[in-house]
Formats: C-alpha cells, sequence, structure tokens
C-alpha cells in the first residue's frame, strides 16, 4: 500500500493472472478472474487489465462473488502493474515459506509497480454500486490509472480441490462511458496496524490531516473488519468540532453506503479521524494480517472533487494498538467535543468500552521492562549510584584517549547504560519491546488489503 506505511505486514500468497477487457452491451466490461484454480485458503490472485483508451469513465460496479468462497474482491487503479505478460500468472504478495511452496510455479509480483489506489471494494455478499449522477473514476492513457487490477481473496478453496476441481471466474462488470464527466471520484482509505490483547474490548483509531489543496465531497462510505469487529466509525474534524461520515457494523454486508450528513465536505487542514472498536474473546493475541485468523480495521471513504483533480496520497494509517490511539495525535482532535456514540453499534444500540485491564497491563509491562532493564544494568555495574543517569554524558565520557578496561565500562555495559538512559516514546517501545511490529504490520498491505 505504499510509502505512508512504508514498513511491512503479514505475509500472503497471492497469484496474478492477466485478463482482456471484454466489452459487453451498454458500456459494460467484465474484469473477471481467468477461471483459476487456487489450492491455498488465503490466497490472493489478481488478475489486470489494460485500458486501451485514452480516457474512460467508471460510473458503477456490478460484482460477481460469492461470500463462501471469497473473502473479498478489490480493483485498484495502478500507473504500472506489477506484471503484465498476458496469460502468466504470479504471486502478488507474500506468504510463509511453506505456503509458497505449494504454488512454487508462481513467480511473485507486487499489484502495482507504481501509483496503486484503491477504487472499489466489495465483501459479505454487498449489492451493486452506482455513483451518482456526473460522478465517474477516470482512468485510461491520460489518466494517472493506466492499468486496472482485479483482486480476489480466496477464503475457501475446497471447491477447487479435487474431486470437484473447479474453476473460479470471480470479478467485477464495470459501468463505463466515454463522455467525460464533471466530477472525479475516488477513495481515501484509513486504517491501523497493531494488535487484540486476550479477552479485551479494544479501540484501533488513526487519524491524519488533510493537506490536499481541493475540497472532498464524500457521497459513501465502507467498514472492513474481521469477526472481531463489532462497529466501525469515520469523522471529519473541522476547528475541533467533530461530524461523522459513517458508522456501521463490519459484520454487515459491507458495501458502500450513503454518507451520515449528505452534502459534508473536508477541507484542507481537516483531521480525518476513524475508530474501529474489536471485542477479542480469545485467549490469543490477535494481530492485524491479511488472513482469516487475523483482523483489520478499515474505513474508506468515497467522495468527489471537481474537474479531473485527485488526491495525491489518499491514505491514513497508524500503528495501532497498543502503541497508538487518539491521544498521540494530539489537541487538534478536540477531544472535548468527542461523540458519545463512537462504539455505538446502529442496529443494536449497544455501546461498547474499551477494557481498562488492558491499558493497566500494557502500563505494567512497559514497567516491567525498565526494570527488568535496571537490574541487568546493576548485576554488571555492582552498585553504582543511579542518580544522574538521565543527564547528558560529556563528550568521549566513555572513550577517553587512554582506554583502560579496569576503569571504564564494557562496550555491553555502555549499550544498557544507553538504552536506561535514552528509553524511547512509548509507542516506539511497544513496537520494540513487545514485538507486535505495528509498523511492519502495515505495508500495503497495499499489497491486498481489502
Amino acid at each position: 500500500m505504499a510509502s505512508w506505511m512504508g514498513h511491512g505486514i503479514v505475509c500472503i500468497l497471492a497469484v496474478v493472472a492477466w485478463a482482456t477487457a471484454k466489452p459487453t452491451t451498454n458500456n459494460q466490461i467484465d474484469l473477471l478472474m481467468p477461471d483459476v484454480q487456487p489450492v491455498v485458503n488465503d490466497t490472493y490472485l489478481c488478475t489486470p487489465m489494460q485500458v486501451q483508451e485514452d480516457a474512460m469513465y467508471i460510473t458503477g460496479f456490478v460484482p460477481h462473488g460469492d461470500m463462501n468462497i471469497a473473502h473479498h474482491i478489490l480493483i485498484y487503479g495502478c500507473e504500472e502493474p506489477g506484471r503484465s505478460t498476458e496469460g502468466e500468472a504470479w504471486n502478488c504478495g507474500e506468504m510463509s515459506s511453506s505456503t509458497v511452496e505449494q504454488d512454487s510455479k508462481y513467480e511473485q509480483a507486487q499489484v502495482c509497480a507504481s501509483g496503486a489506489k484503491i477504487i472499489y471494494a466489495w465483501a459479505m455478499d454487498a449489492p451493486d454500486l452506482h455513483l451518482p449522477e456526473g460522478v465517474a473514476f477516470k482512468v485510461g492513457r491520460d489518466s494517472s490509472i493506466k492499468t486496472l487490477v482485479l483482486q480476489v481473496h480466496y477464503k475457501n478453496v475446497k471447491s477447487f480441490l479435487p474431486p470437484l476441481s473447479k474453476t473460479d471466474h470471480s470479478g467485477v462488470s464495470l459501468i463505463t462511458t466515454l463522455e467525460p464527466q464533471p466530477k472525479t471520484a475516488g477513495v481515501y482509505l484509513m486504517g491501523t496496524g497493531g494488535s487484540l490483547a486476550p479477552n479485551s474490548t479494544v479501540f484501533m483509531e488513526t487519524a491524519c490531516t488533510y493537506n490536499d489543496p481541493m475540497v472532498l465531497h464524500p457521497f459513501a462510505f465502507r467498514t472492513h473488519a474481521h469477526v472481531h469487529g463489532q462497529v466501525v466509525s469515520g469523522y471529519r474534524v473541522h476547528d475541533g468540532q467533530w461530524e461523522e461520515i459513517g458508522r456501521k457494523s463490519p459484520q454487515q454486508p459491507q458495501m458502500f453506503y450513503s454518507v451520515t450528513h449528505p452534502g459534508m465536505t473536508i477541507q484542507p487542514g481537516d483531521v480525518l479521524a476513524a475508530r474501529c472498536t474489536m471485542v477479542n474473546n480469545e485467549n490469543r493475541v490477535v494481530k492485524v494480517g491479511q488472513t482469516q485468523n487475523d483482523e483489520m480495521c478499515n474505513f474508506y471513504i468515497m467522495y468527489w472533487t471537481e474537474g479531473d483533480q485527485d488526491v495525491k496520497d489518499p491514505y491514513c494509517f497508524t500503528p495501532g494498538p497498543p502503541a497508538w490511539n487518539w491521544s498521540n495525535f494530539g489537541s487538534e482532535l478536540g477531544f472535548e467535543n468527542m461523540p458519545d456514540d463512537i462504539s455505538l453499534e446502529p442496529d443494536t444500540k449497544q455501546l461498547f468500552k474499551q477494557t481498562q485491564k488492558m491499558i493497566e497491563d500494557a502500563e505494567e509491562e512497559f514497567d516491567n521492562i525498565d526494570n527488568a532493564i535496571r537490574e541487568k544494568f546493576m548485576a554488571l555495574l555492582g552498585n553504582l549510584d543511579m542518580n544522574g543517569l538521565d543527564e547528558q554524558p560529556e563528550e568521549n565520557e566513555y572513550y577517553p584517549q587512554e582506554y583502560d578496561p579496569r576503569m571504564y565500562p564494557s562496550r555491553e555495559e555502555q549499550r544498557l547504560m544507553e538504552e536506561y538512559r535514552y528509553r524511547e516514546p512509548i509507542p516506539q517501545r511497544a513496537m520494540r519491546d513487545f514485538g507486535y511490529r505495528a509498523y511492519d504490520d502495515m505495508e500495503p498491505w497495499m499489497a491486498g488489503y481489502p
């Protein structure tokens, strides 16, 4: 998913195959899997379609998928696809070596070699999507999207194995026109990395300042999480005032729904904030990742802009819990005006509250880490007075011109002293000391996050 996140995520197998555009009646183009046959659960298959026209406008999407087989379907817009050899299949993501071995006939490449943008997402048997009048995704040689890439995450491959040995052609029919449209559609995607503590209710939160010059007009939103997700909410914060973009249970059909306040706008300088309320009743830590046993936290904003302008970097990702929450963003969020119903599930009216014990356990663990370092330090250096350790050392304090190992700490002792003296802020400490790999867990992910 790109520079923002710049850091790796969970390993996933993906296979990419080539498909050509199949023009049908009523300006419809079918972008379908070319009778693929995945053999491993949680396989990601991709197939690209080069846009031959200078400019083509997509005004609607008709999905062809079965939620019992496909976990999600995505359409990426790419400046350049990961691979473009017609008729060739390859992996477009990472996976454990044992699984790659099973599909070793496929070479590996990214979904997009450059310019990755998500323009459509489907899950849980969501229905057709038709954009408002005059709004369209512009694709073609005269746009930044020169190739469309279909991705299907296969959660159940039983029907493709013997004795059934079926093939699959899931995908999406694109409703298109060659007539220029006055408004350009786009998708702004928000999400987090992180993990869920066992037997806890956790808020996974993200927030970013919108800095592009054009005004965004959000008209639809979509939520995505796996089985632990209860509520996903998104907001625009303008001058400290919160306005809801959308709020939905991700256990409902994961379609694009109309925004809560039609006609709202997102201005340069506004803050976009999203929260996924998760309930983990399992006796294990659940991390963000791309398999069914992992979790995800995503909030999609579908918007339009005047003319053919579009957002340069339409992503907002944070490390997620326990390393990051809204308090890390700062006072610009206007916490005093935060709505009370952010974690209120709209249909059941159930209000979820974060587990306080999880927060206390995280703080206690940090204290334990500090104490462990102090004890090891004391064991190495003896009963040294620790007063003044927080002061900056003088230049060359531990490296005099005449180094005498009997008088000065060893390199291991120096390392421990420096570690004790210059402890990192809590988010970095969480990622290093807890091993949550929060930033690593956010690599797009763009290789296949729904």
